[in-house]
């Protein structure tokens, strides 16, 4: 397909070198798990292996990445642009809107000799419908697991992909500035998001892989609510989280405020969160298991009489996002029983809440980078509940 007036790999996040360093890793964790080709379809893999990104990702993808031999990729027609601007990828398999495109990824294996191989897929990935992975079951036989070997390389990030996440924590602090300014009697819910994307996005940050998280009043007690535009009334508490996104890396930031006059124990609560979140930070040290951070965290909780009100892990991976999730959750936690040792480069969204159901929730957060003797926060927002005069 004649691509002369795109520039290949012009818009990549990373120089060639990089992938390559990548694929190299990937093929051997593969060899090492006997598997011959690894179809990978989450488009955070594929961005991780050759930097191709797209908003069309709810469309059909795949990289055939082999142990030997040249990888192959199947991408949608209209998609096929994307990809030679994102990456340094030639000879891409590319398919029509009227093509099956599990039928035409069957074939692309057929033709390439590999379908009496040893062929891997993520069967835990958000992208592989049952009706896919059967699909292909159907006409290529046994297909052995590969979740969690791509994900492996992810953990840890390298200088680069830290320097972008940085440059997102700068985006996110503009976004959250701008949300707490906009806070005051009358103003809805929606006035905040719209000031800390608009502020986030003039900074910089391209879309993100989820919505930020703002509510208001009797609405902010319930978790993961957010703007619908309700209207911020005297005595009101104000939740706000959000993340922005730089090359498609994700920082993220939790605060709150509270307009007029707090009770005691959300000022009792919003200390024990600030309290909590430094005790996590505290508890990284490489060579620490990961449940650290979260039992100190959660110590300090409990300490405090509000283990009912903080029922989750403390903190999550971040790094590459795509919809529906600005976090890497999926690949490490911080949480009980996680023995996975803190290791310099990894990457943490560390957010303290705690809640009273139906009436508010107040929190905290940082995105940290650990290092070599502990961790560094990323974020440059006052972390302390802001307290507004009604």
């Amino acid at each position: 397909m004649d691509s002369a007036g795109v520039l290949q790999g012009a818009e990549s996040a990373f120089p060639k070198a990089e992938y390559e360093q990548r694929v190299a890793r990937a093929r051997r964790l593969l060899e090492a798990a006997g598997i011959d080709a690894m179809i990978v379809t989450g488009p955070e893999n594929i961005f991780y292996l050759t930097g191709q990104q797209t908003p069309g990702y709810y469309t059909f993808q795949a990289l055939v990445l082999p142990v030997d031999g040249e990888p192959a990729f199947v991408v949608r027609q209209l998609e096929y642009f994307n990809l030679v601007a994102n990456t340094f990828i030639s000879g891409a398999q590319v398919y029509q809107d009227g093509d099956q495109p599990v039928n035409f990824l069957v074939n692309v294996i057929k033709s390439r000799g590999w379908a009496s191989k040893r062929i891997a897929i993520d069967k835990r990935g958000w992208f592989l419908p049952v009706a896919t992975y059967e699909a292909l079951r159907d006409q290529l036989g046994e297909i052995r697991d590969g979740a969690g070997i791509i994900e492996q390389l992810r953990i840890v990030k390298s200088a680069a992909e830290l320097e972008k996440i940085a440059t997102a924590a700068g985006y996110v602090d503009a976004g959250m500035r701008a949300g707490l300014a906009a806070i005051k009697a009358g103003a809805s819910d929606n006035d905040l998001v719209a000031a800390m994307m608009g502020q986030a996005i003039a900074a910089g940050s391209e879309y993100v892989g989820m919505e930020p998280l703002v509510s208001v009043g009797r609405r902010s007690g319930v978790p993961h609510g957010t703007w619908r535009r309700s209207k911020i009334a005297a005595n009101d508490p104000v939740f706000l989280e959000m993340a922005a996104c730089h090359d498609r890396y994700h920082a993220a930031l939790m605060r709150c405020a509270w307009l007029g006059n707090a009770p005691q124990v959300a000022i009792d609560m919003e200390r024990t969160c600030q309290d909590g979140l430094q005790a996590a930070i505290d508890a990284i040290k490489p060579g620490e298991p990961c449940a650290a951070p979260h039992l100190a965290c959660q110590a300090v909780i409990d300490r405090a009489g509000y283990t009912e009100n903080f029922k989750k892990r403390a903190g999550y991976s971040i790094g590459i996002s795509f919809a529906p999730d600005w976090g890497e959750g999926g690949i490490l936690s911080l949480y009980t029983g996680v023995t996975t040792e803190l290791r310099p480069g990894m990457t943490f969204h560390i957010p303290a809440a705690v809640r009273i159901y139906g009436q508010f929730t107040v929190g905290v957060s940082e995105t940290v980078v650990v290092t070599e003797k502990g961790c560094r926060p990323l974020g440059k927002v006052a972390r302390p509940m802001l307290r507004l005069a009604a």
